[in-house]
């Protein structure tokens, strides 16, 4: 089982920076790919940003130039830099991962962390 720990959600004005992070621990053996989605109030989960073991990168239309994925293999963690925000960033924003839990298990399992809220207003 993994567990995924996130923060660093909060309030914030219009064309401020957060920084989410988000740790995992648990029956790790390798991770394929962390990420975050979000989901505001009445819409669907969507995709923010992923990054996949060989360091590919995605984003979602609407934050890209503005939003920025990395990690720290070491620490299992994944941060999601958000600079410029704007109020329709507003959601609560939710950590994944996608990986392996034994080297002799080759089915890729997805855990998701709980949630930290990111408002955006003035």
């Amino acid at each position: 089982q993994v567990q995924l720990v996130e923060s660093g959600g909060g309030l914030v004005q219009p064309g401020g920076s957060l920084r989410l992070s988000c740790a995992a621990s648990g029956s790790i053996f390798s991770i394929n790919a962390m990420g975050w989605y979000r989901q505001a109030p009445g819409k669907q989960r969507e995709l923010v940003a992923k990054l996949t073991s060989g360091s590919t990168s995605t984003y979602a239309d609407s934050v890209k130039g503005r939003f920025s994925i990395s990690r720290d293999n070491a620490k299992n963690t994944v941060y999601l830099q958000m600079n410029s925000l704007k109020p329709e960033d507003t959601a609560v924003y939710y950590c994944s991962v996608s990986y392996r839990a034994q080297w002799s298990d080759y089915r890729v399992k997805d855990s998701w962390g709980q949630g930290t809220q990111v408002t955006v207003s003035s």
